[in-house]
């Protein structure tokens, strides 16, 4: 199960680029027309999500089985354990109120959006930091899983590349907000 659940964070983490860049072009005025693949690339992200979390809840609640049975946690040496997990549900959660919000409704046969103020710019700049957070300590076993040997290599260029995508995807939601609030 662990093998697929690394299958699926690729798929994912391609999928998240993806929507993050080309959503990131859209909040900022420089591609217009990308609304029809964003929502196909955010249909198949949540599909793949959803149950890349029913894989790490399964996962998690069969470590706290095994923990139990021990009858030992060891909560201080499985801090970066603990932290992918938090960081995982923050992730689910704040993605129910990203897709609210850029789930626009239809009035007179235009599409109007909902209004991104300072609090939905807070909670987009948490959603980055939560997705940096589970991306970055998840690197290590993700490239384990996938046989990658030379991990100091890959886990810097993964973390530096996510790092500066992450960068611009929630620079991207900074230059929204102003433009929001200029109109």
């Amino acid at each position: 199960m662990r093998k697929w659940n690394a299958i699926l964070s690729a798929a994912i983490l391609i999928l998240f680029v993806a929507h993050g860049v080309i959503g990131g072009f859209q909040l900022a005025g420089l591609y217009p027309g990308g609304s029809r693949i964003l929502k196909m690339l955010a249909r198949a992200l949540a599909t793949l999500i959803v149950i890349h979390g029913i894989i790490g809840i399964k996962l998690t609640v069969d470590t706290l089985r095994i923990q139990k049975k021990a009858g030992v946690s060891y909560f201080k040496e499985n801090k970066l354990f603990w932290a992918r997990r938090i960081s995982g549900f923050a992730i689910f959660i704040l993605i129910f109120f990203h897709m609210a919000l850029f789930i626009g409704h239809e009035a007179d046969g235009v599409v109007r959006l909902n209004p991104f103020e300072m609090p939905q710019l807070i909670l987009h700049l948490i959603l980055v930091l939560a997705i940096a957070v589970h991306v970055i300590s998840n690197a290590r076993p993700v490239l384990i899983s996938f046989g990658i040997r030379s991990l100091k290599q890959f886990a810097a260029d993964l973390i530096i590349i996510s790092a500066i995508l992450l960068v611009f995807m929630g620079a991207m939601f900074v230059i929204y907000y102003f433009r929001w609030i200029a109109v």
